[in-house]
């Protein structure tokens, strides 16, 4: 079987290298390149996005594990400088028990009393020897403790700085998530709208019976008000307004016969 696909894919490059020559390389790095792409492209964006929250959730493991880690050297620079300020304490003591044999034995005296025994000053010679070069041991001992203890607090500190930026970070990352996830809501909200499909045929039948309707009143009110424009001649005169009853019949009959007797019609009618 392993043979067989030797064999076939021995003879895919063999024809791609006939077909291309010496660029059927970067055919196949493109083509790899692009069914890549392709695929990557296939997967929904809810899957993408669900894959970086598990993997944001993911980090809460390597967080705890620095946390462990920076606690752990907590105590054990607390531990250091308990040390330190013990070595401190008893170098400080060596070195004052020291200076009063130093000033003993400069006194000359034969012999010396301490603790109500009594040394020779050769037994006190030594004894200062000793103590002098026990207590630069201790002191270089000091020495290489302070500087472990510096370097262990400036580890200290980058570990603390370094789990602070994993903390922010995933912060801003979660952030982003829930950005990206309120983008895409948005963006199906505004498919699912689009895609909705109403009747409306009513409405603009209704609309179109409206307008035509307002139409027709523009229309008939231009016609009425057009005809007092269009004329067949020119009136050169004003039309005579209406005259009086009175001025008319005194016009018709005349003053004197207004200005008499009343008739006998209406005198009987009296």
């Amino acid at each position: 079987m392993i043979k067989k696909a030797l064999i076939a894919g021995g003879g895919m490059v063999l024809v791609s290298g006939l077909l291309f020559g010496t660029d059927a390389g970067s055919y196949v790095a493109t083509s790899a390149g692009w069914m890549k792409d392709s695929v990557k492209r296939s997967v929904p964006i809810e899957f993408e996005i669900e894959r970086a929250r598990r993997e944001i959730h993911n980090l809460v493991p390597a967080i705890r594990q620095n946390m462990h880690v920076i606690a752990k050297e907590e105590i054990e620079v607390e531990r250091l400088d308990e040390q330190i300020a013990q070595a401190d304490k008893r170098l400080t003591t060596d070195k004052a028990d020291i200076v009063r044999l130093s000033s003993d034995l400069k006194t000359g005296e034969d012999h010396f009393y301490y603790a109500s025994r009594r040394y020779t000053c050769d037994q006190v010679k030594l004894d200062l020897a000793n103590r002098f070069a026990r207590y630069q041991t201790n002191e270089a001992t000091l020495g290489s403790l302070r500087e472990i203890q510096r370097a262990r607090r400036h580890g200290l500190e980058m570990a603390r700085q370094k789990l602070e930026q994993m903390l922010a970070q995933r912060h801003q990352l979660a952030a982003e998530v829930e950005n990206l996830e309120a983008r895409l809501k948005t963006l199906e909200v505004a498919k699912s709208t689009s895609q909705y499909c109403f009747d409306d045929s009513q409405l603009g039948r209704v609309k179109q019976l409206i307008s035509d309707v307002k139409q027709r009143l523009d229309v008939d009110e231009r016609l009425l008000n057009a005809e007092g424009y269009f004329q067949e001649e020119i009136p050169l005169e004003e039309a005579r307004q209406a005259e009086n009853i009175v001025d008319q019949v005194t016009e018709y009959f005349g003053a004197e016969a207004l200005n008499g007797k009343p008739s006998t019609e209406v005198a009987m009618g009296k």
